[in-house]
């Protein structure tokens, strides 16, 4: 009885090795890597990554020179004040960006992120701009996402190579797109 098992075992070994070298050697197919034969006639190998893991490369922001360059300046100091990890206070920062650049003369009072673009247009003048996705949002814009499982929803600035609020990041909020706005040079 053990005389089996030990002869089932070593032929599964035997069996787990030749299908380990028939891979090795290119031979076999994989859904992982994918074998190639180099001038030299080495097997190289390099990593097959699916497809939902693969990100799209997006170019920079446009600088839109119709915008005010307050705005630029807003999202410069929202960068540099920004942290690597949100702190739940988006909104708090975009404000105080603003008002540090001197894109809005006073301190806004709404509470909510989902609220800030309908008080910056209706005191501060700013427009909602004709822009559905926020990578092609022009720099210095104000970016005002929907609310979220807390109710607050998301508000951030675009900058040069990505977003900036409480916290910076290269990818966009994942709530829902509200608006987009900006403010006009006069």
């Amino acid at each position: 009885m053990h005389r089996t098992w030990f002869f089932a075992f070593l032929g599964l070994v035997c069996f787990l090795s030749t299908t380990l070298r028939v891979s090795a050697e290119g031979i076999a197919r994989s859904s992982s890597k994918f074998y190639y034969k180099t001038e030299t006639g080495k097997i190289g190998s390099a990593r097959i990554y699916p497809r939902r893991l693969v990100r799209k490369i997006r170019p920079p922001a446009t600088v839109d020179s119709r915008l005010d360059p307050r705005l630029f300046r807003a999202a410069t100091i929202a960068q540099e004040r920004s942290h690597a990890h949100t702190k739940a206070r988006c909104w708090r920062y975009v404000k105080e960006a603003l008002l540090a650049a001197g894109a809005v003369n006073t301190y806004p009072k709404t509470n909510y992120a989902w609220q800030a673009g309908d008080e910056l247009v209706r005191d501060y003048g700013f427009k909602r701009l004709a822009i559905r996705d926020p990578y092609d949002a022009p720099v210095g814009s104000v970016i005002v996402y929907w609310k979220g499982a807390h109710g607050a929803g998301h508000v951030e600035l675009r900058t040069k190579d990505g977003f900036a609020s409480d916290y910076r990041s290269k990818n966009r909020c994942y709530y829902p797109l509200l608006a987009v706005y900006g403010k006009f040079s006069s």
